[in-house]
């Protein structure tokens, strides 16, 4: 389970600044052209071309809850994009009437206007339910859109000691992966549709805080990353049905523990009833955010190679597969010092990540000779 870290020399990959002044940048997707939509975390989206022009923020978004780790999320763009144009974007959204206190995971649909500049026939087609007071943390967020109009939508645990053993219930939102068609339906067939209590389109469950989620470009498997407390990140194949175990199981430590005295999160122990990570980092959490699988496009050297974003860790982790086996880990750009939010395989093969910052930068990376 635990494998070999390397330190990889600066000179293993060159680093080019395309973008910079964007505020706190969560995601990016190419649209078919090559250009990207990036989202800020306070509620703002924009288009930046290859050569690093940024637009003006583009008009007809909904209002975000953005105060701590909430705001705009992420953003994807529809696989038959160049006909439809239809974006989708996860975002932090606050209750209104007697739940104005509460916030919680929304994502809607729109479509982008011809010139660019709008989003048009904007629409909720999914809600983590139900909404939560007193905490702005932990709300998950990551898009993936699969062949069959459908799309994996991750929910974190919501980060309260008070809400996160709902990551096990099958009747709340907090702690899931759902999978759903791209209206929003949950899909004919699901793995808890026997359990009448289970919400409906209800994939796995179990998670802490997924930011991280990408399909194998060969197997079409789903993977996802997720936030340990104190260590215990993990790696995880997602398969339907499966619980990960949060928080009856952890590889990290309470918060409050102290070095050499780590306070177990749940007390149970690793189990078959739980699915085991792939990989995970402890003693110390490097914070994942943003992932993804190399096809091997124009870097050969690069397929089938996981790379991961750390915000703690202020690095690119890249990960050598053997199969569903991680046999090397690399901490690769670690001279640049910068939270990495996420990662993207551009159509060009190179890597494009985004820094979390007030100040964020676009970053195109490439393997040196």
């Amino acid at each position: 389970m635990l494998t070999t870290d390397t330190i990889a020399p600066p000179s293993a990959a060159s680093v080019t600044t395309l973008a910079s002044g964007l505020a706190n940048p969560w995601s990016l997707a190419f649209m078919p052209d090559g250009r990207m939509l990036v989202t800020e975390k306070p509620g703002r989206l924009r288009i930046v071309t290859a050569g690093g022009s940024i637009s003006a923020p583009l008009a007809g978004l909904p209002q975000v809850d953005a105060a701590g780790q909430g705001g705009l999320l992420e953003v994807a763009v529809a696989l038959d994009f160049a006909s439809s144009r239809r974006i989708f974007l996860s975002y932090a959204e606050r209750g209104t009437g007697a739940e104005s206190n509460r916030n919680g995971l929304a994502v809607g649909t729109a479509t982008l206007s011809a010139d660019d500049s709008t989003l048009l026939d904007w629409r909720v087609i999914h809600r983590q339910l139900p909404k939560v007071a007193g905490t702005s943390a932990h709300y998950g967020g990551r898009l993936v859109l699969a062949p069959g109009n459908v799309i994996f939508i991750t929910h974190g645990d919501r980060s309260l000691v008070s809400e996160r053993g709902k990551a096990q219930a099958l009747d709340q939102g907090h702690g899931k992966i759902f999978r759903l068609d791209t209206t929003g339906t949950p899909l004919a067939v699901n793995p808890f549709d026997w359990i009448r209590s289970a919400q409906r389109g209800l994939w796995s469950y179990g998670h802490r805080n997924v930011q991280g989620a990408a399909l194998h470009p060969v197997t079409g498997a789903l993977w996802a990353h997720e936030h340990g407390p104190l260590g215990g990140d993990e790696l995880n194949r997602i398969v339907g049905g499966g619980n990960y175990g949060w928080p009856l199981v952890s590889y990290g430590c309470e918060y409050g523990s102290v070095p050499g005295n780590c306070t177990p999160v749940g007390g149970a122990s690793i189990g078959r009833s739980f699915v085991t990570p792939t990989t995970y980092w402890v003693p110390t959490s490097m914070a994942p955010s943003g992932m993804a699988i190399h096809s091997g496009n124009g870097y050969s050297q690069w397929q089938g190679n996981f790379f991961i974003g750390a915000l703690a860790g202020r690095a690119l982790w890249r990960l050598r597969m053997n199969g569903n086996i991680v046999t090397e880990r690399i901490v690769m750009l670690t001279e640049l010092g910068h939270r990495i939010r996420d990662v993207r395989e551009g159509p060009d093969g190179a890597l494009y990540l985004l820094t979390d910052s007030s100040n964020g930068r676009l970053l195109r990376v490439v393997p040196q000779p």
